[in-house]
Parts: structure tokens; C-alpha cells; sequence
């Protein structure tokens, strides 16, 4: 079972590190209104754009790696991002419109990218507001796509769900890793960097 396990979770981590290929991506792919109008398409969205799946499943990686045991600490980031990702998406649904959404969003690539490689130790309420400042940018972004949709809260609850499931995976690909294979951490984590350094370059050109 061990095994079997570790295969998963590194299987998990070379589709991540796999990620910095997808050059062509934009930073926030985005879909058409017609797309957001339930619970099941909220969830999907997550999972089916790259940047968000990488930067959801970074954030538990980086904090089960950074964290010195297990417990409460390994939940600041996870729940500072989906949080203020959260708020973002209502700031972006009462018509708030944030400069450089889309630099910033592959910022947050490359930024949680580098955590990951440096298993970077930090407070947990800096944690929080780190990773939380970057998914303001996510929440924003969907929120401005939602403005006016009939189901935008239901469409919102499936992508928290999704954001939740998506760092669930991450925290246990990294406690996984912790001790038995590092420098396949540290892969996954030059793939993300690399992706988000990719894409910040595209928006800034």
C-alpha cells in the first residue's frame, strides 16, 4: 500500500512538473459566460484550467513541505488562499476591477513555485496573506467573468470546493515527499516556477 501510494503522488507531481511545457497557455484562460451557470461548472473550472489546478495544488505542496509538523500549520496557506480567494471573486462580482490581474496570476505561479523549491518556513498568518494577496487576483478574475449571472454564488461554491479538493491533493503529495523523495518536490516546484515564468513573460511582452 506504501508503494502504491508514493506512486500516486509522484505520478501527481510529474503531471505538475509537466506543466511548464504548456507555454501556450494564457495566464487565465478563462470560459465562456454561458459556462458558469452551475455548481458542477464552478467545480470543473479548477480542474480543467491549468493555471489555477498548478497554483492550487502548489499551495498545499509548499505548506505540508514547510511545515515542521503536522497540524493546524498546515492549513494557513491553504485556507488564507481560498479565503481571500473568496473575497476576491465578491469584490469582482460588486464590479471592482484590479490592475495587472493576469501578470499577477502568473506571478503567483512562479512565486509558489520558488516556496516549493525553497520549502521556505514562514509565520502562518504570512503565510495566509502571502499566497492570499495572489489569490485576491484568481478570485477577481472569476468574479468579473460571473457579474450578473443568476447562479454566480452556486458557480462560486463549486469552484471553493474544487480550491479545498485541489489543496487537499497538494498537502498530501507534500507530506508524502517530505523525507522519502525531496528533489521530486523540488521538481514539481522548478515546473510551477518555470509555467508561471512562462506565462508572466507572455503578459508582459
Amino acid at each position: 500500500m506504501r508503494i502504491a501510494l508514493s506512486h500516486r503522488h509522484t505520478a501527481a507531481l510529474f503531471f505538475i512538473a509537466a506543466s511548464a511545457i504548456s507555454t501556450g497557455a494564457s495566464a487565465h484562460t478563462g470560459a465562456e459566460p454561458h459556462m458558469h451557470n452551475s455548481f458542477l461548472s464552478g467545480f470543473a473550472h479548477p480542474l480543467f484550467g491549468m493555471d489555477h489546478l498548478v497554483a492550487m495544488v502548489a499551495v498545499g505542496l509548499w505548506s505540508a513541505l514547510a511545515a515542521r509538523r503536522a497540524g493546524p500549520e498546515l492549513l494557513w496557506g491553504p485556507v488564507g488562499f481560498a479565503a481571500l480567494l473568496l473575497a476576491g471573486a465578491v469584490l469582482g462580482l460588486q464590479g471592482v476591477a484590479l490592475p495587472a490581474v493576469e501578470p499577477m496570476i502568473a506571478a503567483s505561479l512562479l512565486t509558489t513555485g520558488l516556496l516549493v523549491v525553497s520549502r521556505l518556513r514562514v509565520p502562518g498568518t504570512v503565510a495566509a496573506l502571502g499566497v492570499g494577496v495572489f489569490a485576491v487576483f484568481h478570485g477577481v478574475a472569476h468574479g468579473v467573468e460571473l457579474a450578473g449571472s443568476d447562479s454566480a454564488w452556486q458557480t462560486l461554491a463549486g469552484m471553493l470546493a474544487a480550491t479545498v479538493l485541489l489543496h487537499g491533493v497538494g498537502l498530501a503529495a507534500g507530506w508524502a515527499l517530505r523525507e522519502r523523495s525531496v528533489w521530486m518536490a523540488r521538481l514539481a516546484g522548478a515546473g510551477v516556477a518555470a509555467f508561471g515564468g512562462a506565462l508572466l513573460l507572455q503578459q508582459v511582452a
